[in-house]
């Protein structure tokens, strides 16, 4: 059985980071290892929630698995709260990093051309530095503007993404996987760059006209899951692309309208199904 470390905070209530990864990589297949980076009481479209910092636990965490021989076929980083954790996390990749473990960065921290409120630039610039020690990154046109220093775009074609993949590309990481990329009205989808094959890869499906928290969370933690059961990253992403948007159909099923996230636990049969 492969084992994966995911990184990231967790929300006590709330479908997102760790509460969506853990049982879905899990479900893949995979052995899947957390490392909190905060607990919440909720997630943070909640009003009043708490949250507890955990950085100074990351150290002596890893130290333990260190000192008992653990050792992982991947590491999946998602939502981290500091500047100051992104370095703990690159001294962890240095110390885990084994010949064959790929590594994945989600560098969760902007969305519709805004910075979340707790980031600013430096952290933007850390999250760069740790795209580029990962083998697949993958950003919003957010995330991607913002690290590479290109002009953000609401509206855009395939060449400005294409370019803004070959920046992304310089950051270090072998393939770059940009999401929430829209080139047809009606559609949305992925588009990717591989250095090692020069090849882009594009996929879109239909949009749909609403919007969860923890959407990116259940796509990156899908395409993890799916890379370990052995698919090549374009049918990963593929297949978390269209998982997340059936997720998101049948969540808007329900008549009891949950608004703070998306009904994963129920299509988790289907995503074992899909190929």
């Amino acid at each position: 059985m492969k084992r994966v470390l995911t990184i990231q905070d967790i929300s006590c209530l709330g479908k997102c980071s760790l509460t969506i990864a853990l049982p879905v990589i899990s479900a893949l297949g995979a052995e899947t290892v957390i490392l909190p980076t905060a607990v919440l009481s909720t997630h943070t479209m909640f009003r009043n929630f708490t949250c507890k910092d955990l950085s100074d636990q990351i150290e002596p965490i890893a130290a333990h698995w260190k000192s008992e021989g653990v050792a992982f076929d991947a590491i999946y980083t998602g939502y981290l709260g500091t500047a100051e954790q992104v370095d703990q996390i690159k001294e962890l990749f240095r110390n885990f990093r084994g010949e064959d473990t790929v590594i994945i960065v989600d560098p969760v921290m902007a969305d519709n051309g805004k910075l979340y409120p707790a980031f600013d630039m430096d952290y933007v610039k850390k999250n760069a530095e740790l795209c580029a020690e990962a083998d697949i990154i993958v950003p919003n046109i957010t995330e991607a503007s913002l690290m590479t220093g290109m002009e953000y775009r609401e509206e855009y074609d395939e060449s400005y993404v294409k370019e803004l993949l070959a920046r992304l590309n310089e950051l270090g990481a072998g393939i770059s996987v940009l999401t929430g990329v829209s080139l047809e009205k009606g559609k949305t989808g992925v588009m990717g760059y591989e250095r090692e094959t020069g090849e882009y890869y594009i996929y879109q499906n239909r949009r749909i006209d609403a919007a969860y928290h923890g959407t990116g969370d259940l796509f990156t933690s899908t395409c993890v899951g799916q890379i370990l059961r052995g698919l090549n990253w374009r049918d990963a992403m593929r297949i978390a692309a269209d998982y997340t948007a059936h997720t998101i159909e049948v969540t808007l099923q329900n008549p009891d309208k949950p608004w703070y996230g998306v009904d994963f636990e129920a299509t988790i049969p289907e995503l074992l199904a899909m190929k």
